[in-house]
């Protein structure tokens, strides 16, 4: 995709009469008087997973009142505020997608009422809407969360009035949400325009007619003219406080003379333009530190998804040498003291806190070092602008300050513009203000994308990069999004261990900035590698490693069970595996699980199993080498095939580099299992630079073997996934 924007229907630019007939003014003012007499309420519903969705909605429902209109806004889990059957007014939806390819857990109890099968063909004929899908091209079902609910409105009979928007998380979900947004208002005032021709308004009809004679007949303006001439005019009349958007002065700052951008820095056409940018949000939170004592929540009333249990390592071991690339850990928990089941396929959650010593920077910056342990009053503030404000739901009622930052907030997040717009007015140094102005404008869009979103910046960057900005606590309350979860593949199998759970992860490393003076590790992974620092043990695998004594410190946890990554069913049906580096983690509990049904029922057929495994080098981050051996060697493992990406070739003739060769090697074991055998194929791992890789492999494979062309390869592929028997857990 192109750093421009792309229009999108409905975002329709010129106005005026066909032929470029000049409009009476008597038409005009009908129009006006037409539009203003009109019912201006929208229903917006959103569904969101990780609060990107929401936040985009609360964009919406700021800028409806700026055009006239009043957005009803609920969060689609919200069933008993609004009906679909019943609803009248246009419909706007903000939809993302998570898993693989999955509605929102918001979204799940209205997607499965529509989806129905009893429902009749025009159960929405009555309905118009205008969808939002939010999603990661990095991932296969590329925003389905959004195009399952659209496709199935279709189904039912509703119509769009207005085009669906696709945003794309891996370039800039702006690139398409800004536009959208932008003709969504005159989509919505030209459904407002049919919606009241269909009620029969004679008498406006009427006024309509004797006000257009004057007009040639040959040059009436069609409803979307009207519409655009209202539009121009409307615009022309709107005052300054009430813009979606609104121009800065050029000449507010002189420009610095360096002549290359940076964070903190532009260069010509930005520096020298005047700016477009988002309305200021409107406040709506306010704090009160109490210099009181007590104790903090616990983590449990932190998550709504499910039990949350706090259990104990009893084992951790560094699964790379010391001069690998990255560094693998695997731990494992003690789960005989929880209610806590899984399948081998399944994921978890952990709940993690932010570093301590960037939650103390970020005190120290704000000038709260002494108050870390004073409690927070949080209430939403009298007479705020800010439509359906609430007490954000991951703010406990009653906790430190110290404690909300470090297990509340995501302070590592990637600052939104609507929060770099509310940072313009905590800073009070000239020439960073129009810094910031420029980052959140239109303009500087592509600025935003390189010097915010692809350094991953967050706000202890831009503090330290803009040292005039002092935002309060109000505004990270009100701007932070909840710190996320963290999601895990199980690597194990409770049968093979009972009351044991294993998983496997790579210390996340984000380098040094400008801004920032060391690297960083991840939120999550940096913080579990200190934790089991003391029980660390260098080795190759499991095995060798000496368990030492459980751990003091608990990791609370909640389970995230898979609906399909689980092993067939059928022992007897064959199955193919590909995971290089931590792409192994599930697999492992899948042959730990063979190996224990296969010494458990002697008289069952078991069907053929593969592995394709990747990694750098051979003798530093081969993973699971001796456990795999052993698989082998019984019988639980048919076949393996590994690779080594940077290892020089012995040979002449060198030997396949990615697990996306080997696979193409055994190009026909791949069409008889999948095609003859009714057998099985996962993925996991890196989705840009290794599933796609293995997807298109599978997709020639296919082709050659059918002797069909690409096409008919990519639909048997297709019918594949949909049978759930190619199935991925990737990430990117």
């Amino acid at each position: 995709m192109t750093g421009g924007a792309r229009r999108l229907p409905g975002a329709s630019g010129g106005a005026g009469a066909p032929g470029g007939a000049q409009l009476p003014c008597c038409y005009s003012f009908f129009i006006y008087k037409m539009c203003c007499d009109l019912k201006r309420r929208f229903l917006l519903l959103y569904a969101t997973q990780k609060g990107q969705a929401k936040a985009i909605a609360e964009e919406i429902e700021q800028q409806a009142g700026a055009h006239g209109l009043e957005a009803d806004m609920h969060c689609m889990s919200e069933m008993d505020k609004y009906n679909l059957e019943a609803e009248k007014d246009p419909v706007v939806i903000v939809i993302s997608t998570t898993g693989t390819g999955d509605p929102p857990d918001t979204a799940r109890k209205l997607v499965k009422k529509i989806q129905d099968k009893t429902l009749p063909p025009d159960h929405f004929a009555h309905l118009q809407y205008g969808l939002l899908g939010l999603g990661d091209s990095e991932y296969t079902f590329f925003c389905n969360g959004g195009k399952t609910v659209d496709r199935r409105l279709q189904e039912l009979g509703a119509q769009r009035f207005y085009g669906t928007g696709l945003a794309d998380d891996c370039v800039g979900l702006e690139l398409v949400v800004d536009p959208w947004i932008d003709g969504l208002w005159l989509a919505l005032k030209e459904a407002f325009l049919l919606q009241k021709e269909k009620e029969g308004m004679s008498t406006i009809a009427s006024a309509a007619t004797n006000s257009l004679s004057t007009v040639p007949c040959e040059h009436k303006p069609d409803l979307t003219s009207k519409m655009q001439q209202l539009k121009l005019e409307e615009e022309g009349v709107r005052s300054s406080d009430v813009l979606s958007q609104k121009l800065i002065d050029i000449n507010l700052v002189t420009p610095a003379q360096d002549t290359e951008p940076s964070l903190v820095h532009s260069v010509p056409p930005i520096s020298q333009s005047a700016l477009n940018v988002p309305a200021l949000p409107p406040e709506y939170i306010e704090v009160q530190l109490q210099d009181t004592h007590g104790e903090d929540p616990s983590l449990a009333s932190l998550i709504s998804e499910g039990a949350v249990f706090e259990v104990p390592v009893t084992k951790a071991v560094q699964l790379t040498r010391e001069d690998a690339v990255k560094t693998v850990l695997l731990i494992e928990l003690d789960i005989s003291g929880a209610t806590f089941d899984y399948q081998p396929g399944d994921s978890f959650c952990v709940i993690c806190p932010n570093n301590a010593n960037e939650v103390e920077e970020l005190l120290h910056i704000l000038g709260l070092s002494e108050k870390g342990e004073h409690f927070v009053g949080v209430r939403v503030k009298q007479g705020t602008k800010k439509k359906g404000a609430t007490h954000p739901q991951h703010i406990p009622e009653r906790s430190t300050l110290k404690f909300i930052l470090t297990w509340c907030l995501e302070i590592r997040a990637i600052p939104k513009k609507a929060f770099l717009r509310a940072l313009v007015e905590c800073t009070s140094d000239a020439g960073e203000k129009r810094r910031l102005q420029e980052l959140c404008s239109r303009q500087g869009a592509s600025d935003y994308t390189r010097f915010i979103r692809e350094p991953n910046v967050c706000l202890l960057d831009l503090l330290h990069a803009f040292p005039s900005c002092r935002p309060s606590l109000s505004l990270l309350i009100e701007h932070l999004p909840k710190l996320q979860p963290r999601f895990y593949s199980v690597s194990s199998s409770n049968l093979f261990q009972p009351g044991k759970m294993c998983f496997v992860f790579s210390i996340v490393e984000f380098p040094a900035y400008p801004t920032r003076a060391v690297s960083w590790k991840g939120v999550c992974t940096g913080w579990l590698a200190e934790l089991v620092g003391p029980l660390l043990h260098t080795s190759k695998n499991i095995q060798d490693a000496k368990g030492g004594s459980p751990l003091t410190e608990k990791i609370p946890i909640f389970a995230r069970p898979s609906c399909t990554f689980h092993l067939p069913a059928d022992p007897s049906v064959p199955f193919m595996m590909v995971g290089p580096g931590t792409g192994i983690s599930p697999f492992i509990g899948f042959l730990q699980h063979r190996q224990k049904l296969r010494e458990e029922h002697k008289d069952w057929e078991f069907g053929e199993t593969w592995l394709f495994f990747g990694c750098r080098h051979q003798d530093r981050d081969y993973l699971f080498k001796d456990e795999l051996r052993c698989f082998l060697e019984s019988g639980t493992l048919t076949h393996l095939k590994v690779c080594f990406s940077r290892d020089l070739p012995a040979a002449e003739v060198a030997p396949p580099k990615y697990v996306q060769d080997m696979v193409r090697l055994y190009a026909k074991e791949v069409a008889r299992i999948l095609l003859k055998e009714g057998g099985y194929f996962y993925v996991c791992g890196d989705k840009k630079h290794m599933a796609d890789g293995v997807s298109d492999a599978v997709v020639d494979i296919l082709s050659t073997e059918m002797g069909a062309d690409r096409l008919e390869a990519m639909k048997v592929l297709a019918t594949l996934r949909e049978a759930k028997r190619y199935l991925q857990d990737v990430w990117s």
